[in-house]
């Protein structure tokens, strides 16, 4: 077996004396740095170091290790509660890191980080994205098992791992959660275990001025496996009774919840239990009395004893070598009777695409009229068949935003009772949870192995910002398919007309924001996406745009984020637009040279991409001594200064949409050629100082 039952609880009095020091530790930490959150730390501290010293399948030494057990703080405003494990099992941190809490350039920032310090898996704080992430981390667990050893008896796989997650009240309040959280249970995500530490208070006191349901039959009508662990004797967290809950929990077919009651800061002899240890550090005074109720020295701060540190560190290494030795002879099996899927496993690890996916992308001729959206689903149907990577849906409308990899299967569990399903499918059905799907999708490529998607209307990416941002900060790769882009979408109105969104996107750090003008561009568009390993959005439309750009001229234009489209020679303006806004400055491009004017057309499906390039190919494609200059684009005009300067003119939406046929909508809103016209001969009087 590579996924270990749970052995008997061993505790000595060696545990007893590690967790004192960790609970100190917790207090001088945030004292030291003079904020942070000491009381969920020192209360969790037996509950964190049951899980990394007695229960969880991992090597410090080797923190990407496939076979490991991922662990989530979904608290992450406790981040001690992390810290101080990975310096005790010997990821690397020293107490001198700990010393460094919340300071600038220290491998222990005010919240855990991705990609920072070794042993975080995925950067929380925003509350309930920890949990959410989660569970997208569990079902990922599931595909890749179904990717490269589905056969193999359940636990008995070396893809086989589970997810441990300590959640808060604050998470489980926050929205994403609960979205989350019932998707779970409709998946059976067995793998899945979140301990909810139910400690009673939050910033504002006692949580009962806000939270007063019953969590635990909430998630018992998820489809969880529920426990409850009450207080231990002493008023301490109890570990006994936790460690029976995990034992029961990880036998379940179904995820598991565990509601552990703690106090807050305990055993702190007038913070404990209050509002203000939750964010505050708790003063000489106190910390000190803290030490005399743990039986350490109070005139000593960064207590730990070295005997002690080594024995708990040798302890868990000779743990994780038996674990690795076991886990190491079923994957070399594996390599040797699996031959075709091991390569593909180191392919995948290597994060390399599949030969010949560049003979794979669809092309279309010129003059076609295809919209974008169709385009997309075009290409994930064409790339799917030899990138089984490649999975993905929508917040339940995969009709509209055409993300169905056809013959996939729907992802769900056995026993589903409904049509098409594999619990190794590669259609995604998220239902109508779109800030959950972005937090899903980031567990996901959190494991780096397979390439998600998901879609959604444009207008409802509001939904889902806190996920993208979380993504963009991680530098995932998540690709985001985001269709009825603009007015275009014509009469469900305003309510579901994008406007703001394109610029409110872009103002994401490193997050790619595509907004392709045909279908070649968007061919063009999920080839530079997947050949980079970075967060993007496809930008698409509902309605038909006609084949502006030949293949292969997109293909090399959309990859370097602009391009002209049109040149002309000795041009007096240039007309810049994305979307489906290119085809209007293509024909105010004619119109102007019936009138004697030279204007270049520039099509711009990646302003970050342009951006990215060097200063010599973005001179030539916005030569700086043409400042008469037009943007064209369907929404808000607000960032298209940086690009058209100070004789510019921006035809866009700065106003919402009404409820019509689209074409009424372009031509009411001055979204038209005509528009577009006057705007360049008013910008080109403007430069010439007329």
């Amino acid at each position: 077996m590579t996924i270990n039952a749970l052995a008997p609880l061993s505790w000595t009095p060696l545990d007893d004396d590690a967790v004192r020091y960790l609970r100190a530790l917790a207090a001088d930490a945030v004292q030291h740095a003079g904020n942070g959150h000491p009381g969920t730390a020192m209360a969790l501290a037996p509950a964190a170091y049951l899980l990394f010293q007695k229960v969880m399948q991992h090597d410090p030494s080797d923190p990407q290790w496939l076979g490991r057990d991922r662990f989530v703080l979904s608290a992450g405003h406790s981040s001690l509660t992390l810290y101080s494990q990975l310096f005790l099992a010997g990821y690397g941190l020293s107490l001198d890191d700990l010393r460094s809490f919340r300071k600038a350039g220290s491998l222990t920032p005010g919240h855990p980080e991705y990609g920072h310090t070794a042993g975080v898996e995925t950067t929380t704080g925003p509350l309930g994205a920890g949990l959410s992430t989660a569970v997208g981390m569990a079902m990922s667990a599931r595909y890749e098992r179904g990717l490269l050893d589905p056969t193999a008896p359940a636990g008995a796989s070396p893809f086989d791992h589970r997810v441990f997650v300590i959640a808060s009240d604050g998470d489980l309040e926050e929205g994403v959660t609960s979205e989350a959280s019932s998707l779970a249970g409709t998946q059976q995500l067995g793998n899945l275990i979140v301990i909810w530490d139910d400690n009673r208070i939050s910033i504002e006191g006692d949580t009962a001025i806000a939270f007063t349901e019953n969590v635990c039959e909430r998630y018992r009508a998820y489809g969880w496996d529920v426990h409850e662990v009450p207080l231990a004797a002493d008023g301490s967290a109890d570990v006994q009774g936790l460690h029976a809950a995990l034992v029961s929990a990880t036998a379940s077919p179904k995820p598991s919840f565990i509601r552990l009651s703690t106090v807050i800061a305990w055993p702190a002899p007038k913070a404990k239990g209050t509002a203000k240890s939750h964010g505050s550090a708790l003063g000489a005074e106190e910390v000190a009395a803290i030490k005399v109720e743990l039986g350490l020295d109070p005139s000593l701060s960064f207590q730990f004893d070295e005997s002690l540190l080594n024995a708990l560190r040798t302890s868990v290494a000779t743990r994780v070598e038996g674990v690795r030795n076991e886990w190491d002879a079923v994957y070399v099996a594996w390599r040797t009777s699996q031959p075709e899927r091991a390569a593909l496993l180191d392919r995948l690890l290597a994060h390399e695409l599949p030969a010949g996916i560049g003979r794979a992308y669809p092309s279309y001729e010129r003059g076609a009229s295809v919209a974008t959206r169709k385009a997309s689903g075009e290409v994930i149907n064409a790339i799917a068949g030899i990138m089984p990577e490649l999975w993905g849906g929508s917040a339940d409308l995969a009709e509209s935003n055409n993300t169905t990899i056809e013959g996939g299967k729907s992802f769900l569990p056995e026993g589903s009772g409904l049509p098409d399903t594999s619990p190794y499918g590669r259609i995604l059905h998220f239902g109508i949870r779109e800030h959950a799907m972005g937090s899903i999708l980031n567990g996901i490529a959190l494991d780096t192995l397979t390439r998600p998607f998901g879609g959604t209307f444009m207008v409802f990416s509001d939904y889902m910002r806190g996920a993208v941002r979380l993504s963009a900060l991680m530098n995932l790769a998540v690709t985001y398919i985001w269709t009825h882009d603009s007015i275009g979408l014509g009469e469900d109105g305003p309510t579901h007309q994008p406007v703001e969104h394109l610029w409110s996107l872009r103002a994401i750090p490193h997050l790619a924001i595509v907004r392709p003008a045909d279908a070649n561009e968007t061919s063009a568009a999920w080839r530079s996406i997947l050949g980079r390993r970075a967060p993007a959005g496809l930008i698409l439309t509902r309605q038909n745009v006609p084949t502006l750009v030949d293949a292969d001229d997109a293909i090399a234009g959309v990859d370097r984020g602009a391009y002209i489209l049109r040149h002309a020679d000795d041009a007096q303006v240039l007309l810049l637009a994305t979307g489906s806004e290119v085809q209007l400055a293509l024909a105010a491009a004619d119109t102007l040279a019936a009138q004697g004017i030279r204007a270049r057309v520039v099509s711009m499906p990646c302003l970050e991409w342009f951006d990215a390039q060097d200063s010599a190919y973005r001179d030539t494609v916005l030569t700086p001594s043409i400042q008469a200059r037009v943007s064209v684009e369907a929404g808000a005009t607000l960032g298209w200064w940086k690009y058209i300067g100070t004789h510019g003119r921006a035809i866009g939406l700065d106003h919402f949409g009404a409820s019509a046929d689209y074409q009424v909508l372009y031509s009411e809103f001055g979204i038209t050629v005509d528009a577009i016209v006057a705007a360049a001969h008013e910008s080109i009087t403007s430069a010439s100082g007329e």
